[in-house]
């Protein structure tokens, strides 16, 4: 998910800050009852009904229409057991009304069922056993809820070209999959396989995830038919309306050859092309850094919407209306493109681990713009994160959350997620070097050393997961550097003293805990690494002595100049209120 806008505002220029560029006018959102705070929330302690089956198969079938922003849909739904039960306990928003219930083909009373606040508990005729498989075919449709601002608040966006014709979009991160389709709405409620049908007038295009099986013609309509595997359940979008299309393919490091795609509003072309020619050379960044193309039997796809982005798995959102700032790529393509390997090659066991999601793919722009550009773009890029942290709370808590939980800005860590999350890799790069730093990550996403196109397919991780991955890389216990970085919310302090031409440093923590990390004094022409294993270290700097400590900012801190600007910021807003 990309930034919030408002918080990429006070002279920092990111970019993100004004939607899309592309001319659009909105319709007025119809009435509806908003969903209940059931269907708005995703994630959290999932219900032991919901654990006791796995998600082999989704088969779902929309019909959209866009005049009266309303779908026609079915789901059929496998499973198997992994535990005895007798229920199916799904999430389906109950302001898509449910007509019909099958299962095994079979009509199921109404008294079977009921979706009373959007938690959808169908009880079965008999219990299953463990091992044991069942189908429920759900028939359901009317309005889906209509997102205020997507992606942050989600839901349909209704929209329309200049020329108007239909542009639509969905984006669920936040409030979930249950927004449209019947699911399992948790991070680990992905399914095995979804084969997504969706009926369209033939004026348009419905691009989606995964592989195109086939198209198909009804009179004056046609219905596209695509099949993707172990998908985040949030990354299952709609997308529909007058696309042109560029294709290419492209030749991994790795040897496999991975399609191309991009879907562009007509009339786009000249910027749609340059923005494509830029594919490559990001798939070649992140497969040279960190590993194959987690879906290259799909492919790499992009479509322009009307709302700003999302990382919908090998469908990329996209709609910072072609923006340049000056780094030679688009920031908001790279972004979402990341998290295809931090997000739907490995994906948080619990929102409270989302950091693996936002942090990995935030450092990953100033990554690029090195690989691209050189330390210049790559140390610019940081300040300005550093320039946005809140460190109110603590990035991961310990407990199971839900997303609204982890993005609440007053409650939750919120954009420390992805700015302090980066900033923290930063410093972990510089700590344990660029071999360990990689190998740490390659292992995180594919969960071996030596990921290779079939020899891996998406997984879950924890934040502990990922600890444990880099003590073992590096062959050190780094818990002290995790549990200040992710587990307070303030930054350690290098508190400095002078005694004479005696320079004493010393790391003060939120919470007193040890933190050992080493410390480059600069001095004159000279730069000492103070090794601070006790949290203190000490150097002789003569009176008159240059003094720079950590020159190569190689430590994330508490910084009193940071601190300064963004209380002057936050009067500055006052002001103008």
């Amino acid at each position: 998910m990309p930034l919030r806008p408002h918080l990429l505002a006070a002279g920092v220029a990111l970019g993100l800050a004004a939607c899309t560029s592309v001319p659009v006018a909105k319709t007025a959102p119809p009435a509806q009852p908003a969903p209940t705070a059931q269907t708005l929330n995703s994630g959290g302690v999932m219900p032991a009904e919901q654990a006791r089956v796995h998600f082999d198969h989704a088969e779902l079938h929309f019909a959209v229409d866009a005049a009266t922003q309303s779908i026609d849909a079915s789901a059929t739904l496998s499973f198997t057991a992994k535990s005895a039960t007798d229920t199916l306990l799904l999430d389906l928003d109950r302001n898509l009304p449910i007509s019909a219930i099958e299962l095994g083909g079979q009509p199921l009373a109404a008294s079977a069922w009921s979706n009373p606040d959007g938690r959808l508990l169908i009880q079965l005729p008999a219990p299953l056993a463990a091992g044991g498989k069942v189908s429920v075919t759900i028939r359901y449709g009317g309005k889906p809820h209509v997102a205020k601002k997507a992606p942050w608040d989600g839901g349909f966006v209704w929209s329309h070209t200049a020329d108007g014709q239909p542009w639509v979009a969905s984006a669920v991160q936040g409030e979930g999959c249950d927004l449209f389709w019947p699911c399992i709405d948790q991070p680990q409620g992905e399914p095995d396989l979804v084969d997504t049908y969706v009926t369209v007038p033939k004026t348009l295009a419905a691009p989606g995830n995964g592989v195109l099986v086939g198209i198909t013609d009804a009179g004056d309509q046609h219905t596209y038919h695509w099949r993707a595997k172990h998908p985040d359940t949030y990354a299952i979008a709609i997308n529909i309306g007058p696309f042109d299309e560029l294709k290419a393919d492209y030749k991994s490091r790795y040897g496999n050859t991975i399609p191309m795609q991009f879907w562009y509003l007509r009339g786009h072309e000249a910027q749609a092309k340059q923005l494509f020619a830029g594919f490559p050379r990001m798939l070649d960044f992140f497969e040279q850094q960190i590993g194959p193309y987690p879906f290259g039997d799909e492919k790499m796809g992009v479509v322009e919407t009307p709302h700003l982005g999302m990382e919908h798995q090998t469908l990329n959102a996209y709609g910072n209306g072609y923006k340049q700032d000056g780094y030679g790529f688009d920031r908001l393509l790279q972004h979402e493109f990341a998290h295809e390997w931090f997000g739907n090659q490995v994906t948080n066991a619990d929102w409270d681990d989302m950091w693996l999601h936002e942090s990995f793919g935030t450092y990953m722009q100033p990554l690029y713009s090195q690989y691209l550009n050189g330390d210049m773009d790559y140390f610019s890029w940081l300040h300005q994160l550093r320039l946005q942290l809140r460190n109110r709370h603590p990035i991961v808590s310990g407990s199971s959350k839900t997303e609204e939980q982890v993005y609440d800005e007053t409650a939750g860590p919120g954009q420390d997620i992805y700015n302090k999350g980066a900033l923290m890799l930063h410093t972990l790069r510089q700590l344990i070097g660029d071999r360990d730093f990689f190998e740490s990550t390659r292992r995180l996403v594919y969960g071996r050393p030596d990921p290779q196109p079939g020899n891996f397919k998406p997984r879950y991780a924890t934040t502990n997961d990922y600890i444990a991955i880099v003590d073992q890389v590096t062959g050190r216990k780094l818990d002290w550097f995790f549990d200040v970085y992710l587990r307070d919310a303030a930054l350690p302090r290098l508190d400095e003293q002078r005694d004479g031409d005696t320079l004493k440093l010393r790391w003060v923590t939120e919470h007193g805990k040890p933190f050992p990390m080493p410390v480059d004094v600069q001095v004159g022409d000279s730069v000492h690494t103070l090794p601070m294993r006790d949290g203190s270290g000490q150097l002789q700097v003569p009176a008159g002595s240059l003094l720079i400590v950590d020159p190569r900012s190689k430590v994330l801190r508490a910084m009193p100049h940071v601190e300064a600007y963004r209380q002057w910021m936050k009067q500055q807003r006052a002001a103008r209120k």
